[in-house]
């Protein structure tokens, strides 16, 4: 494979980061993962304000401009091959940088940013879920950011694994539902959309926006609410989002089986309509 790094097209084998790298060491660093379509990538300028936003917050400078992100992208795309690909995945790295020992960062940091593309398989129709023990922290500001330090998502993935599930979906120290180890979470309630408050100490999603822009164009009820895990047991119909696999459906969520919602399946083929229209003016503005 070949990536991006510092400006650089390199082979991975002869890519080199510092040991002193806050990343590594700290996970201090964010990342943004894209889908890439036959050389199309989807919603990237909301991809990279929101790296761009994260980065402000933590103080982190931007070592490039979004434009040359772009440019990045599509000339890693072109020396992987992959300009022609079906789907793509695209991470996009940006850590502060080799630093002192210790906490405190280094008065002029010097920014790592590492951008790599794989193929990506196509989603599966539906997976299923159960609640995990590890939960969100939503008074932490990094609950909002898309920061590499996701311990508590991979613990509540591995054990959705032991206990025969594809995913887990994670409750805030509250108890309120927040979302999944890799995905934000949509519940119907009737013909009613609900989606996790941000108070949750959710990441807000890029695909989560673009739904819930497709819903209120669509004339679907939405809303934004603190959820308690007890509501889903009575929801009728679930489903997950995010860059790589669109709109999932959850087909089981601890022992209850869950029959599609109609109206999923009408959000599925909206949202696939905004990304041909992304692949084709690059702007998604058209359904």
């Amino acid at each position: 494979m070949i990536v991006w790094l510092n400006g650089e097209i390199v082979d991975e084998r002869d890519a080199r980061i510092d040991t002193r790298d806050r990343g590594f060491l700290l996970g201090d660093a964010l990342f943004e993962t894209l889908l890439a379509r036959r050389g199309r990538i989807a919603f990237l300028d909301a991809h990279v304000v929101r790296l761009a936003a994260g980065a402000s917050i933590l103080g982190i400078p931007m070592p490039v401009s979004t434009g040359h992100l772009a440019v990045a992208c599509e000339m890693l795309l072109e020396a992987n091959g992959l300009l022609d690909a079906p789907r793509v995945a695209l991470r996009i790295t940006l850590s502060r940088g080799p630093g002192p020992r210790g906490l405190v960062p280094p008065e002029d940091p010097i920014p790592t940013l590492l951008i790599s593309a794989v193929e990506s398989p196509p989603p599966p129709a539906a997976q299923s879920a159960i609640v995990a023990t590890p939960r969100r922290n939503a008074l932490s500001p990094v609950s909002r950011l898309k920061a590499v330090a996701y311990i508590d998502n991979v613990l509540a993935r591995e054990e959705a694994r032991a206990r025969g599930a594809d995913e887990a979906l994670m409750l805030d120290t509250t108890g309120h539902l927040a979302c999944a180890s890799v995905a934000n979470v949509f519940l119907w309630e009737g013909e009613r959309l609900v989606t996790p408050a941000e108070e949750c100490g959710i990441l807000p999603g890029v695909t989560r926006a673009a739904v819930m822009e497709l819903a209120e164009r669509l004339g679907i009820e939405l809303v934004e609410d603190m959820i308690m895990p007890q509501r889903l047991v009575h929801a009728n119909g679930i489903f997950l989002t995010n860059s790589l696999m669109g709109l999932m459906p959850l087909s089981r969520i601890e022992t209850r089986e869950l029959p599609p919602h109609r109206m999923t399946g009408r959000l599925q083929a909206a949202y696939e309509i905004l990304l041909e229209a992304e692949e084709e003016d690059g702007d998604g503005d058209e359904l």
